[in-house]
C-alpha cells in the first residue's frame, strides 16, 4: 500500500516511531496479565517516575481528550470551575469532555499573549464573583506547548503556581506537546512540572510518535485517589494495558522522546526561517515549539490545497498552521516552502 506524502495539518498524522514499534512488537508475544496488571505497565510506570524524578502516580489513558477531562474531573467538584486560556484545548476541541466528565464544571476563559495565561487574569476572574451563585474556582488548565506554539518558561510557570496557590486552587497542565516544550526550553522536566507546583500532567504520547496513549501524572498523589474508578468508567481502562505502555517503555529508555520533540523543533525553525519575510505572509507568534503560525491570503491559501497540501486554518487564533513532526524531513519543508513562495508570487 503506498504512503501518502509527509503533511504538515498535525503531528497526529505522522506514523509510530521505531522505539515506541519495536517496544509494542515485543509486548506481542506471549501472555500477560490484563488491566495493567503486567511487567510493561509497572516498568513504564518507574520509567516515567525516574525521568520526573519524584515519586508519582501514573496511569495511562487511549487519547488527550480523556486524559485532561478526567484529570480536570479529579480536581473538581461539578459546582466548581476551571481556568484556562481562551484558545485552550480543553476549551476549543473537546467537544465539551472536560465538562460531560466533572458533571458540569464550568469553563471560564481567560485572555493572555502568544496563548499565555496571565496570573492576574487569574485573579481579576476569581474574584469578580464569589458569591453562592457562581460556579466556585477550582482549578486553573495550562497547555505546554501552547496551542500557538509557544512554550511556558519555569518561571512563568512558578508565578501562575503562586497565584493558584494563593487562591486555593489546583494546577493542571495539559501536556499534549510537553516533550516539544522540553526540547524547547532546554529544561528538566521537573523544572516545568511539580517544582513549578503543577498538581497533574497530561504527558502526550500520541504526538511524540506513538500509535496512541497518554500518560496521566498526578504529582499531588492526593487527587489521584480512584482514578482508577474514573478511567474504568470512562472506558479508558484497556484490558490488554501492554500496548498502551510498551510505547512508553520504548520512547522513554534512551531518551528518544526527546530527540524526536527537538527533531519536530528543528524542522519548524526551518519553516520558520524559509517563510520569515515573504511578501504576503505574516508569522503571527512567536516559534518555539514544533508549529509554525502564518498569515497568507486567501488565493495562496486555496492554490496550496489544490496541490494537495492539508492544513488547519481555524487552530489558536486563526492562520495558517504547519505541524512539524518526528518524522518531518527538511525535503518536506522545504518543498512547502517553496509551494507557499510560488503561491504568493502568483497573487
Amino acid at each position: 500500500m503506498s504512503t501518502q506524502r509527509r503533511q504538515f495539518a498535525s503531528d497526529n498524522y505522522a506514523g509510530c516511531t521505531p522505539e515506541a514499534w519495536a517496544a509494542m512488537d515485543e509486548a506481542r508475544h506471549g501472555h500477560a496479565p490484563g488491566y495493567g496488571d503486567d511487567e510493561w505497565t509497572a516498568r513504564a510506570a518507574d520509567m516515567v517516575r525516574e525521568l520526573f524524578e519524584t515519586d508519582c502516580s501514573v496511569f495511562f489513558v487511549f487519547n488527550g481528550t480523556a486524559a485532561n477531562s478526567l484529570a480536570l474531573a479529579s480536581c473538581c467538584q461539578s459546582y466548581h470551575s476551571i481556568l484556562c486560556h481562551e484558545l485552550a484545548h480543553v476549551e476549543t476541541d473537546e467537544c465539551g469532555a472536560p465538562e460531560f466528565f466533572s458533571n458540569g464544571t464550568k469553563v471560564l476563559l481567560l485572555p493572555g499573549e502568544n496563548g499565555k495565561i496571565d496570573p492576574a487574569g487569574i485573579e481579576r476572574t476569581v474574584k469578580k464573583r464569589t458569591d453562592l451563585h457562581f460556579p466556585k474556582p477550582r482549578a486553573v488548565s495550562l497547555t505546554q506547548s501552547t496551542e500557538v506554539g509557544t512554550a511556558y518558561t519555569p518561571d512563568e510557570i512558578k508565578a501562575i503556581w503562586a497565584k493558584t496557590k494563593s487562591l486555593g486552587l489546583k494546577l493542571h497542565m495539559d501536556g499534549a506537546r510537553f516533550a516539544n516544550a522540553v526540547a524547547s526550553l532546554g529544561c528538566s522536566p521537573k523544572s516545568i512540572t511539580w517544582q513549578a507546583g503543577v498538581d497533574v500532567l497530561c504527558f502526550g504520547g500520541t504526538k511524540q510518535g506513538m500509535a496512541a496513549g497518554e500518560a496521566v501524572v498526578f504529582f499531588n498523589r492526593e487527587l489521584a485517589h480512584e482514578f482508577e474508578w474514573r478511567c474504568k468508567q470512562a472506558g479508558q481502562l484497556a484490558s490488554k494495558m501492554r500496548f498502551l505502555s510498551a510505547p512508553w517503555v520504548g520512547m522513554l529508555k534512551d531518551g528518544a522522546w526527546l530527540r524526536h520533540a527537538a527533531h519536530a523543533n528543528a524542522m519548524a525553525a526551518r519553516l520558520e526561517a524559509a517563510l520569515a519575510g515573504l511578501p504576503g505572509a505574516k508569522l503571527l507568534f512567536p516559534r518555539q515549539a514544533n508549529g509554525v503560525f502564518v498569515e497568507l491570503p486567501l488565493p495562496a491559501i486555496e492554490k496550496l490545497r489544490a496541490r494537495g497540501w492539508k492544513f488547519y486554518t481555524f487552530i489558536g487564533a486563526g492562520g495558517c498552521r504547519f505541524m512539524c513532526s518526528w518524522d518531518t524531513q527538511p525535503e518536506d519543508v522545504d518543498v512547502l516552502a517553496a509551494d507557499v513562495r510560488s503561491a504568493l508570487a502568483v497573487n
